[in-house]
Formats: structure tokens, C-alpha cells, sequence
């Protein structure tokens, strides 16, 4: 398993995944200074101090706040994005390492944009989780892994199998192969736990996720 996610990190980093990953950064990025601008503007137009000075000072504390939270946001946001390329994400994936293999089934927009919001409320519940339990010495780093490990395996897992198979059968085969799934999901939320790096973090499970299935779902054909 060590050695696929390996590779899959390296593979992140390919000419074909690295246009996605520019293309999902650069709306993120837009995305975000939209936003930076608007809380700016709403900073302005409705807050008035007596001193000229003292507006100033509050403006640049304000922008300097909102450009520290926007960063936050960077990593869940860009998963957005992504969503619209996942599969083609997978398709890539399948096409070069699996060309014998019958290709995969896109998956519906609206499903796919469901799992990016799932994704997305993954990455802020776990660090929201992670941050509450700073004060909690010991449990903190434990809760973080175990609550995105299990929640992201799942979710990018689901995703890979559901492009061969119903939901339900996915969910069937994630359950029957839950340790290493789970496994693999820690994985992703090491990827998730470094900043910058944790930008590649939806590309990178996807991926990790396309090669894990396939070895799974060979695995399970042998022992059928």
C-alpha cells in the first residue's frame, strides 16, 4: 500500500495531472481573493471610527484576519474544484495503469459534486475537531488522523468502486475491506495534515483511491 501511495503522489506531479492541479488552484485562488475583496468592502462601507488612523490600523488587521482564514480554506475550496476533473482523474489513471481493464463509468455531475461537498465537510470537521482538541494533550493528532482517515478513505474509496459498480456494491466492498481502506485513508489525511503539500490532497486520493480498487476488486475476483 505504501508503495501505491507513492506513486500516486508522484503521479500528481505528471504533465496530465499537473493541468488539472494548476486549472483547480487557479479558480480556487480567484475564488478566494473574490472573497478577501468583499470582506474588504463590507469592512469599508460599514465600519466608521472617529479616527481616520484608527480605521487604517483596523483595515489592515481586518485584511490580514481574512487573508490568514481564506488560507484555511484553500485546501477544502480546491476540492471544489476538483470535482468537476475527478473523473478524469480517474480515467487517466485507469487508461495508463490499467489499459487491459474495462474503463470505468463517469460518474453523474451532481453526484460528483456531491462527494467534493462531503469532501469538503470532511477537511473542515476534521480540522474544526483537531483545533478544539489542542487543549486536550495526547488526543489531538490521534482524533485528527482517526476521524479524516476513516472519513476519507470512505468517501475517495466509494468514489473509485462506484465507477465500476452501484453504490451499494461499493459500500459493500469498502466495508468488506474496511481495515485497509482505513489504512489508506490515513494516508490521505498525512497528505492533508501538511501545509502547502495538502493542496494536492484531492488528486492525490483520488488517484491513491483508483489504485487501492483495483487491487482490491482483483483481489476479490480471485477469491470469488
Amino acid at each position: 500500500m505504501l508503495a501505491a501511495a507513492i506513486k500516486s503522489f508522484s503521479q500528481v506531479f505528471q504533465p496530465e495531472y499537473r493541468a488539472i492541479l494548476w486549472k483547480s488552484l487557479g479558480l480556487t485562488i480567484g475564488l478566494l481573493a473574490v472573497l478577501w475583496i468583499v470582506i474588504q468592502g463590507l469592512f469599508a462601507g460599514f465600519v466608521t471610527l472617529p479616527y481616520p488612523w484608527l480605521e487604517t490600523v483596523l483595515g489592515i488587521l481586518t485584511g490580514l484576519g481574512a487573508f490568514i482564514g481564506l488560507g484555511f480554506l484553500i485546501a477544502p475550496a480546491s476540492a471544489i474544484f476538483v470535482a468537476f476533473y475527478q473523473d478524469d482523474i480517474a480515467e487517466l489513471v485507469e487508461r495508463h495503469d490499467y489499459p487491459l481493464d474495462p474503463a470505468g463509468k463517469a460518474m453523474p455531475l451532481l453526484q460528483g459534486l456531491s462527494i467534493a461537498a462531503k469532501f469538503l465537510g470532511v477537511v473542515l470537521l476534521g480540522n474544526l475537531l483537531a483545533l478544539v482538541l489542542l487543549l486536550v494533550p495526547g488526543i489531538n493528532i490521534f482524533a485528527f488522523f482517526a476521524v479524516n482517515g476513516y472519513l476519507l478513505g470512505r468517501e475517495f474509496f466509494e468514489f473509485a468502486a462506484m465507477r465500476f459498480m452501484s453504490p451499494e456494491d461499493a459500500r459493500a466492498l469498502r466495508r468488506a475491506n474496511g481495515g485497509l481502506v482505513f489504512v489508506g485513508g490515513l494516508l490521505i489525511a498525512l497528505v492533508l495534515s501538511v501545509p502547502i503539500v495538502n493542496l494536492v490532497t484531492p488528486i492525490f486520493a483520488t488517484i491513491f483511491m483508483v489504485h487501492m480498487f483495483k487491487r482490491l476488486q482483483g483481489r476479490s475476483a480471485v477469491v470469488a
